[in-house]
C-alpha cells in the first residue's frame, strides 16, 4: 500500500544531509567549526527511516493480512544498489592515483564490507574513531550508517511480522522496550566501549525504534495529532532542538547517548506535530527542501569521497573558500546521479530481473578490482610507472605536498616602533622559523615579525637600511642551519649585534631527519617502499624520533646552547615544538594530514602553519 506522501519528511532529510556535509566540509567562522556537531544528521536519517519502513510494513500488514518481502527488498535494491556501485566504480580510479598503498588496501576492503553491509563492523575493528584525522582520509567511512539500515533492513521487518502475526497486542510493548534496551545500552556503551557503541546496530536501534513507534500510533489511531495549539507551537519547538544540536554538539561527547535523545526528539516533534497550517512545515515543503531531499541519498554517497579525494590531492587544504566550491560540485555530480541513475533505477516499468543482471555485472567488476588490489598490497609500482610516463610527477603529492613556500620579503614601510616588532636573521631554517610565525601572526597581538636575510651572506653586510631596522626592533632572532664555521662567524661578528641592546634569541638547529633521496621524505619512503610490514600513515611518530639526524643532544646544538649562555642570550631550542620528548615521538604532519616537511627538515606551507600555533601554545618565545 502507497503510504501519503509528506514533502516535511524529505525537509527533514535536506536538513540531515546539509549538517552532515558541513561537518565534513569542516569550514571555520571567524576561526570556529559552526556545525561540529553535523554528525547528527545521521541520527535524524535513522529516524526518518524507522518511521517510513515502520509505516510501509503495518500499513500493508493491516490493510492486507500479509507482508511481501519480494516487494520490499526489491524497492530497498531499487533505491540503495545502483547509485551506491555506480560512485563505488567511478572513486576506483581516483583511489588509484591518490591513495598511498596502505590506504588503498583500507579502501578497498571498506568497499568490500560495505557490499556485504558491514562496513561499520569492519571500521570498529580496526579502530578507526569517527571524527579521528585519520578518518580524513577514508573515502568510504561513510557507508558505516548505510550497513547499519541495511541490517536493520534485513532483521526488523521479520522480527515485526513475527510480532505482529503471534502477538499482536503486544506489538507496541515490544517496540517500547527494545527502543528503553537500547537506549539504556547506548549510554552505557557511549562512557565504556564508544567506538562499538557507535557503529552498532544494537545501540542505534533505538532511534530506528523511535521512528517506528510514531508509525504504529499513526496508522493504529488513523491520524496524527489534532490538538492545532500543540500542531503550531512543537514542531518550532523541534526545529529548535535540531538546530541546537547541529551548532552545540560536538565530537567529543558521549554519543549515542541521552543527551542525542534533544535531537531525537526535535525530528519527532516535527514528524507527529507537522501540518500544512504552520510554517515550519511549510519552510520544509518548499522547493529547495524538498529538492535536496529528493537528492539527500545521492548527496550523501557523493561527499565524502569527493572532499576525501580532493583533500589528498591538495586541492582543497585548508582554504575555506576551496571547500565551498566543492558543495556545488557535490550537488551537481548529486542531481545527475539523482535524474539519471536514481530515478530510472526506481521505475517499475523497468523490469527488475534486468536491473539484477546490470547489478550482478557492476558487482562483479568492484569485486574482482577490489580483491586485486589487497592481493597485490596496493600496487606499490604504481608511483613508479607514474615517474616513468611524467617526469614532473613527484609523489609527494600524494601525501598532500605544498612546495616549499616562496621567500617572504620585508617591506620597511610596514615597521612600526609603536609595535612589539621581531626581526629574524638567518639561512633558509630562519627563514622557515619567520614563515611559522608570520603566517601566526594571528595568535600574536601587537607583534609583528620581519625576515632580513642571512647574517653569513654577503647581501646582509653593509646594508645601512638592515642595520637601522635592528635598531628599531624590540627583539632578534638568530636561527640557521648552524655549523661549527657559522659559530665561529657568529662570534666574531657578535659584537655589533651584541651593541644594539637589543633582546637577543638564538635558536637550536632544526632538528633534521634521514631521507633517501631528493625525491622522498623519510614519509614517502616507509610508505612507499617498506615491503617489510603495513605503515600506518598517522602513525610514525615515534619512527620520526628515532631518526633524527639532529636533534637537541646533537654536539652542534649543545655549542650552541653553551655560547647563548656565555653571553647572556635567551636560547630556544625548535624541538620543544616539534617534538615530545617523554613520549619520543616527532610530528611530520599537521592535525589533517598535510606534509609537515618538504624534504630532510625545511617546511611546507602547511608545517609552518602547525609549527607556528604550536610555538604560540606553549608560548616558546617566551614573551610573557
Amino acid at each position: 500500500m502507497k503510504l501519503t506522501y509528506r514533502p516535511e519528511i524529505d525537509g527533514l532529510r535536506a536538513i540531515a544531509v546539509g549538517a552532515v556535509i558541513l561537518y565534513h566540509a569542516q569550514v571555520p567562522i571567524f576561526g570556529h567549526q559552526l556545525f561540529k556537531g553535523g554528525f547528527i544528521g545521521v541520527d535524524i536519517f535513522f529516524v526518518i527511516s524507522g518511521y517510513l519502513i515502520t509505516s510501509i510494513i503495518l500499513k500493508e500488514l493491516v490493510t492486507t493480512g500479509s507482508f511481501s518481502f519480494k516487494n520490499f527488498y526489491e524497492r530497498r535494491i531499487r533505491r540503495i544498489l545502483p547509485v551506491l556501485l555506480f560512485i563505488m566504480l567511478i572513486s576506483l580510479p581516483f583511489a588509484w592515483m591518490y591513495l598511498i598503498p596502505s590506504g588503498f588496501v583500507d579502501f578497498s576492503k571498506s568497499i568490500l564490507y560495505s557490499l556485504g553491509f558491514s562496513s561499520n563492523f569492519y571500521f570498529w575493528h580496526s579502530g578507526q574513531v569517527y571524527g579521528g584525522l585519520d578518518g580524513l582520509f577514508k573515502p568510504f567511512l561513510h557507508t558505516w550508517s548505510l550497513s547499519i539500515e541495511e541490517q536493520y533492513y534485513i532483521l526488523f521487518p521479520i522480527i515485526l511480522l513475527f510480532t505482529f502475526k503471534y502477538f499482536r497486542k503486544f506489538l507496541i510493548h515490544t517496540l517500547l522496550i527494545g527502543f528503553i534496551i537500547s537506549l539504556v545500552l547506548a549510554d552505557w556503551g557511549s562512557k565504556n566501549y564508544p567506538s562499538a557503541s557507535f557503529y552498532f546496530l544494537h545501540t542505534r536501534m533505538w532511534e530506528l525504534l523511535i521512528g517506528s513507534i510514531l508509525a504504529y500510533f499513526e496508522i493504529t489511531k488513523g491520524y496524527r495529532c489534532k490538538n492545532k495549539l500543540l500542531n503550531l507551537i512543537l514542531p518550532f519547538t523541534g526545529i529548535i532542538l535540531i538546530g541546537h544540536s547541529i551548532l552545540f554538539f560536538n565530537d567529543q561527547m558521549f554519543h549515542p547517548s541521552v543527551y542525542t535523545l534533544s535531537p531525537i526528539i526535535g525530528v519527532c516533534l516535527i514528524i507527529w506535530f507537522s501540518n500544512k497550517d504552520e510554517w515550519v512545515t511549510k519552510i520544509l515543503s518548499t522547493k529547495l527542501f524538498v529538492g535536496i531531499g529528493l537528492i539527500s541519498y545521492s548527496l550523501y554517497l557523493w561527499h565524502y569521497p569527493v572532499f576525501v579525494f580532493l583533500r589528498i590531492n591538495g586541492f582543497v587544504s585548508n582554504l575555506i573558500i576551496g571547500k565551498l566550491i566543492l558543495i556545488p560540485v557535490i550537488f551537481f555530480l548529486s542531481i545527475l546521479s539523482y535524474l539519471f541513475i536514481e530515478r530510472p533505477f526506481r521505475n517499475r516499468n523497468i523490469d527488475f530481473n534486468k536491473i539484477i543482471v546490470f547489478l550482478s555485472i557492476m558487482l562483479t567488476t568492484i569485486i574482482i578490482f577490489n580483491i586485486k588490489i589487497i592481493k597485490e598490497n596496493g600496487f606499490k609500482s604504481r608511483f613508479e610507472y607514474l615517474k616513468k610516463i611524467n617526469q614532473n610527477y613527484n609523489p609527494d603529492n600524494f601525501f598532500l605536498l605544498k612546495t616549499r613556500m616562496n621567500n617572504s620579503k620585508i617591506n620597511l614601510n610596514d615597521f612600526d616602533t609603536r609595535d612589539f616588532n621581531i626581526v629574524l636573521i638567518g639561512d633558509s631554517h630562519g627563514q622557515d622559523l619567520f614563515n611559522s610565525l608570520n603566517l601566526s601572526r594571528n595568535f600574536f597581538s601587537n607583534i609583528k615579525f620581519y625576515y632580513i636575510g642571512d647574517l653569513f651572506s654577503d647581501k646582509f653586510d653593509d646594508k645601512s637600511n638592515n642595520e637601522k631596522f635592528l635598531k628599531q626592533a624590540n627583539a632578534i632572532i638568530l636561527s640557521s642551519r648552524w655549523d661549527d664555521y657559522k659559530i665561529k662567524a657568529l662570534k666574531d661578528s657578535f659584537g655589533k649585534i651584541k651593541d644594539l641592546n637589543q633582546k637577543i634569541f638564538i635558536t637550536s638547529r632544526t632538528n633534521e631527519y634521514k631521507v633517501f633521496s631528493k625525491l622522498y621524505t623519510l614519509l614517502d619512503y616507509e610508505v612507499l617502499f617498506n615491503k617489510d610490514k603495513n605503515i600506518d600513515y598517522f602513525g610514525l611518530k615515534k619512527l620520526y624520533f628515532k631518526s633524527r639526524v639532529i636533534s637537541s643532544n646533537s654536539t652542534i646544538n649543545q655549542k650552541l646552547k653553551k655560547f647563548a649562555s656565555e653571553n647572556s642570550l635567551i636560547f630556544l631550542n625548535k624541538e620543544d615544538y616539534m617534538c615530545d620528548i617523554p613520549y619520543k615521538e616527532c610530528d611530520y604532519v599537521d592535525k589533517v594530514g598535510n606534509k609537515i616537511f618538504y624534504d630532510y627538515g625545511h617546511l611546507t606551507e602547511y608545517g609552518a602553519k602547525y609549527f607556528g600555533k604550536k610555538i604560540y601554545e606553549i608560548n616558546w618565545l617566551k614573551l610573557n
